[in-house]
């Protein structure tokens, strides 16, 4: 593994220039590696193992919308795509890949599976993390592992057609083979990842949930709509309030985030914009410290993980999710800004 310094604190990483792509496939040139669920990230990382040269099959329900999306893709019934429990068979990997709902209806079925020797992978510790809860406890004879692209599957995919890739944290959970550390980071290089650091479940679905419900989509969600509802209330229309808040930040500023970081950005915006960003950001970080405090407690509590498994379990979640979705795409903000993506220049 390589040493390398993150603002001060030295992290141990694997890169691919240390574990290639050859080394990935020697390491698992003997396994079959079972993708379970073709949801938001099965297809990802089933295609790029496939394209990678893994030996992969996908198992999924065969009266399902993403049945069809397999077939779509490529893969062939009685060939390379089954029911799930025939995938469960045939792998020596499992990938369970379902929702965290998914994971908690069928843990019966995948446990029954699970013989010494096989390899039970997750890409989100929150099963084993929240066993109490989830009923997911895997037998002590088979590898239990991770590794979780920071990303969606859409993302993975598209990074790695364009021959980048996404970095991803790995887990060991259980050893029981000796070898699930080269297997896991195998995997890791196998999926697309850009390069891997480690963690543990726990700390990887704490990190995951704070993110998600944080600056990933819930607290950028609020803070979009803060702003774009304070102009429209002090006479702006509707298309500048969602430029200056949404469109500006999308397809100007974040791109310049990725590039090389917040003070570059800084650096390429005006002396007035510069100015305002330092005076104000750390009023912000104050004003939303409390906030994260209390996100973090309901996360590792074990409240978060409650709230999520008493939602999915209902009858109309479905339905009612729809309505809640329907709230975002039908507010004036989006509404907007499905017209401006509209007016963006095609070339």
């Amino acid at each position: 593994m390589a040493k390398i310094n993150f603002g001060g604190v030295e992290e141990e990483v694997v890169t691919r220039e240390e574990f290639p792509l050859e080394k990935a496939r020697e390491v698992l040139k003997n396994e079959t590696i079972a993708v379970l669920g073709y949801g938001v990230q099965g297809p990802g990382q089933a295609l790029n193992l496939k394209d990678n040269g893994f030996n992969v099959i996908v198992g999924q329900r065969k009266d399902s919308k993403t049945w069809e999306k397999a077939v779509a893709d490529g893969w062939v019934p009685g060939e390379t795509l089954f029911e799930l429990e025939e995938a469960c068979e045939k792998g020596t990997i499992l990938q369970y890949l379902l929702s965290d709902a998914g994971q908690i209806a069928l843990w019966p079925t995948v446990k029954k599976y699970l013989k010494p020797g096989k390899t039970l992978y997750f890409s989100h510790g929150f099963g084993v993390t929240y066993k109490d809860q989830t009923g997911i406890v895997p037998p002590s004879d088979v590898d239990v592992i991770l590794v979780a692209p920071k990303g969606s599957g859409t993302s993975l995919r598209r990074l790695f057609l364009a021959g980048k890739g996404l970095n991803s944290s790995f887990a060991i959970h259980q050893d029981a083979s000796g070898k699930a550390r080269e297997k896991v980071i195998a995997l890791g290089i196998g999926v697309g990842s850009g390069y891997l650091f480690e963690t543990n479940f726990q700390k990887e679905v704490y990190s995951d949930l704070t993110g998600e419900r944080g600056s990933l989509m819930g607290a950028i969600q609020g803070l979009f709509a803060a702003q774009y509802d304070l102009l429209r209330k002090r006479g702006h229309s509707p298309s500048e309030a969602f430029n200056e808040t949404v469109e500006e930040a999308t397809e100007s500023l974040y791109p310049l985030i990725a590039e090389n970081g917040m003070d570059w950005m800084y650096a390429n915006c005006s002396t007035t914009a510069q100015r305002g960003a330092l005076d104000w950001w750390k009023k912000f970080r104050d004003a939303v410290a409390p906030v994260f405090e209390d996100l973090y407690d309901s996360v590792a509590t074990g409240n978060e993980a409650k709230i999520t498994i008493e939602a999915n379990s209902k009858s109309d979640y479905r339905p009612k999710l729809e309505k809640e979705l329907d709230e975002l795409r039908e507010s004036e903000m989006w509404q907007a800004g499905a017209q401006v993506r509209k007016l963006r220049p095609k070339e």
